[in-house]
């Protein structure tokens, strides 16, 4: 049994919106994900930290959603800011259900045992939001939901997947950090950034959490394995 993570697959098995124009980093990206992937065994699980599809809709996405499903093991899957086809996992649960996709579930204002961890998180907010009355809200709202899932760990160890990084050069979001901080995450697995941004990650041990960048095209399109 191992846990492994990545984020940002961008797949578009069924819509226009190949990554490849973003040039030679993401050449053959669907193919590469495809090996990487192949590490996984029926007794594994894998989280995909947000940004899984750019279909607009479960029936957009739904090429996607089968392509993954193929791979042995489980796949918990967290908000990113493109998964446009995002609803309540009730409706998204259902569909899948009605599709025969077995081995796709979510983390979601709720917590998945591992062992004897539990994997949290959440999409989180970003420094590229500007601090407008708006976007306060959605901050506010995106911590209420971090702390829904940590809450739900009780007293197991939590590793902790976000969507945006929670740190990053130059900013740092003390809402999430605070959250992480309190829970004793001791993990924190985050995506999102790609190309020149990833030069300004943040990794390593910060506030008694590690710190992890696991977009895509970062990782090489191979999961990072994050526990056994």
């Amino acid at each position: 049994m191992a846990l492994y993570a990545i984020g940002d697959l961008h797949l578009s098995l069924s819509v226009n919106k190949s990554m490849e124009i973003f040039g030679p980093a993401w050449s053959r990206y669907v193919e590469r994900i495809e090996e990487g992937l192949s590490c996984l065994r029926p007794e594994d699980t894998l989280v995909l930290d947000g940004d899984t599809s750019w279909g607009m809709t479960l029936e957009e996405a739904e090429a996607d959603f089968r392509f993954l499903d193929r791979f042995p093991g489980r796949k918990l899957l967290v908000k990113g800011n493109h998964d446009y086809w995002w609803g309540t996992v009730s409706k998204m649960r259902r569909f899948f259900a009605e599709k025969g996709i077995t081995t796709l579930d979510f983390i979601h204002n709720n917590s998945v045992p591992y062992g004897d961890s539990a994997l949290c998180g959440t999409r989180g907010w970003f420094f590229e939001e500007e601090r407008q009355p708006h976007n306060e809200k959605m901050l506010r709202r995106e911590a209420l939901r971090l702390e829904t899932s940590l809450k739900a760990a009780g007293e197991r160890p939590i590793l902790c997947f976000l969507h945006y990084p929670p740190l990053y050069t130059g900013y740092e979001c003390p809402e999430i950090l605070n959250l992480l901080e309190r829970y004793r995450v001791r993990r924190c697995c985050y995506g999102h950034l790609h190309g020149h941004a990833i030069r300004r990650r943040i990794e390593g041990q910060r506030g008694g959490a590690e710190f992890s960048l696991i977009s895509a095209d970062y990782l090489g399109f191979a999961p990072v394995k994050c526990a056994d």
